[in-house]
């Protein structure tokens, strides 16, 4: 897999368990929120802390 569908993958899986999570108590969609903030300002500065430790971590780009 390339590191751009790790990443839709991890948010997507993380948006996911989150929404389920807030089922048991709403606080949970502050996480959810915090995913939607972080995937909106890495789409307009081309910096994503995910892609950083997805590096770290030996994952190729491509």
């Amino acid at each position: 897999m390339k590191m751009e569908q790790y990443i839709r993958a991890f948010a997507g899986a993380f948006i996911l368990i989150t929404v389920f999570l807030a089922l048991f108590s709403k606080w949970w969609l502050l996480l959810t929120a915090f995913v939607g903030a972080n995937l909106l300002q890495s789409a307009f500065t081309g910096i994503c802390p995910l892609e950083n430790i997805l590096t770290k971590l030996g994952i190729p780009k491509e």
